[in-house]
């Protein structure tokens, strides 16, 4: 009986889990729908019924595609680029989960999970408030720094920022640039047609438009109004979040960092400078920085890496660390970052920090990353009491 019972509920889950993963596409449809609309009354409506000027007509048309084609190409991005997945060198081993999950307190699951990162050389610098090594349950894997679990997707997430609903995906590292330019476009869209309308709805205010489609001329306005004004606090926020180089999860949750042998939260732990930080999200090539377009060798934001650097030689000295593209986990890989310190005694602890990819492809892709990476960030100096060096 049990069995029938089993069955049927497989039954009755399957349709169920189908509609609601078709139901998590409603918002990207409503967004779609909104941008159909706005084409017809912007496009069709105002341009090509109500504006005389030929002059006037071709320059918003022009305009109007243009950033139309910008929006909807990085709300493409954002939605269908693969969020990746954390390294298989992350996950316990049958043999060291059945040890884990059989400890009978904390401190052998805790010597456990030390054993592991340091028999596969892992760069795990971030660590819960007592120390403990980040571990998630539902997936049995080590975290990578930065990454957090999406209860939603219900998987791991490298660099997870948030799942968003309106996108259907997280926004996360490998698509958190497409995420950047996806608002920033969608505010310059509404922005551009509200100030392109904005004359026709004041002759529709005076009674003096006469038009066939005066009312999608006039829904048009107002919509495109209130999108930007939801817009332009939303992108004004991940600007922030860009310069200071945090995500949405690590501005209200600190990551922790071991600093002067203790375990400390820092927002800044990350941040290299307001240009560093620009240049990990959208790539060292200019001519791409605007463009919904990959911009590094690996998932389309680089990540260099950084080496401890010891201490200036005298007062008067600095030590630049400009150590790039010498590893695998050198190419943006979402799972190692520059930060603004390591402490010594963390970074003897998990030598060589880098090392922990599969040591048959460190050479070939140490190779083709020297070649192409040609320029790096702005030099960066690692002080010891963990301050911000730019």
């Amino acid at each position: 009986m049990s069995a029938t019972v089993a069955g049927k509920f497989s039954l009755v889950s399957a349709p169920c889990r189908l509609c609601f993963r078709a139901a998590k596409w409603f918002p990207v449809l409503f967004i779609v729908a909104v941008v159909v609309w706005s084409y017809y009354a912007y496009v069709i409506q105002l341009n090509i019924i109500t504006v005389k000027s030929v002059i006037e007509k071709c320059l918003c048309l022009v305009v109007y595609h243009v950033l139309l084609s910008l929006f909807l190409w990085a709300y493409w991005q954002t939605i269908f680029t693969n969020i990746g997945t954390v390294p298989k060198q992350f996950r316990l081993p049958p043999a060291e989960l059945d040890r884990y999950e059989s400890a009978e307190t904390e401190e052998v699951r805790r010597d456990v999970l030390e054993r592991f990162i340091q028999r596969q050389n892992l760069p795990v610098y971030n660590r819960t408030m007592t120390g403990d090594i980040r571990y998630c349950e539902r997936c049995v894997q080590v975290k990578p720094d930065r990454c957090h679990h999406c209860s939603v997707c219900g998987v791991c997430v490298l660099k997870l920022d948030h799942h968003c609903p309106w996108v259907n995906n997280c926004v996360a590292f490998t698509n958190y640039k497409f995420f950047v330019l996806f608002l920033g476009y969608a505010l310059l869209y509404c922005l551009f047609i509200a100030a392109t309308t904005l004359q026709y709805f004041i002759k529709f205010w005076k009674d003096q438009l006469e038009v066939e489609g005066k009312f999608h001329i006039l829904f048009v306005f107002f919509v495109s109004i209130m999108f930007a004004i939801s817009l332009v606090s939303l992108f004004g926020y991940h600007v922030f979040l860009v310069v200071k180089n945090r995500s949405t999860l690590e501005s209200f949750r600190a990551p922790i960092f071991r600093v002067n042998h203790t375990w400390m939260q820092d927002k800044d732990g990350f941040s290299l400078g307001a240009f560093n930080n620009f240049v990990e999200v959208f790539g060292e090539d200019r001519r791409f920085w605007f463009l919904p377009l990959p911009t590094s060798l690996g998932d389309g934001v680089s990540y260099p890496i950084r080496s401890h650097a010891p201490p200036p030689a005298s007062p008067n000295t600095t030590t630049p660390v400009q150590s790039y593209g010498s590893t695998h986990t050198s190419m943006g890989d979402g799972v190692t970052y520059p930060q603004r310190c390591v402490d010594e005694d963390t970074d003897d602890l998990l030598n060589p920090r880098q090392h922990w990819g599969d040591e048959d492809d460190t050479e070939m892709v140490h190779t083709a990353y020297t070649n192409a990476h040609t320029q790096g960030l702005e030099e960066v100096v690692v002080q010891a009491n963990h301050t911000n060096p730019i």
